[in-house]
C-alpha cells in the first residue's frame, strides 16, 4: 500500500503566510472553544443525573445550555482571540 501526504492548505491564503504562531493560536482558541461548549452542558447534566436521577430532564437541560453557549460561538471565539492576541 501507498501512503499519500496530505497537504494542509488553506484556500484564502497562501502557505507562507501561515506560521506557527497563527497554527498555536488556531489550536488553542480551538480547544478553549471545545472545553467552553461541553465542560458546561456535561457538568450540568451529570449534576441533574446524579441528583434527581432523571436522564431525560438531565439531557434535555444539558442540550438547552450547550445550544445556547453555541449561539454565543462568535462573541466568545472574538474575545478569546483578543485574549490570545496581547
Amino acid at each position: 500500500m501507498s501512503r499519500t501526504s496530505i497537504k494542509f492548505e488553506f484556500p484564502c491564503q497562501k502557505s507562507e503566510n501561515v506560521t506557527s504562531d497563527l497554527m498555536i493560536k488556531l489550536i488553542s482558541t480551538s480547544v478553549i472553544l471545545a472545553l467552553v461548549f461541553t465542560v458546561p452542558a456535561l457538568g450540568i447534566f451529570l449534576g441533574i443525573y446524579s441528583y434527581t436521577e432523571n436522564v431525560i430532564m438531565g439531557a434535555i437541560i444539558g442540550f438547552a445550555i450547550h445550544f445556547i453557549t453555541l449561539g454565543f460561538s462568535y462573541p466568545i471565539s472574538q474575545s478569546i482571540s483578543s485574549f490570545l492576541d496581547n
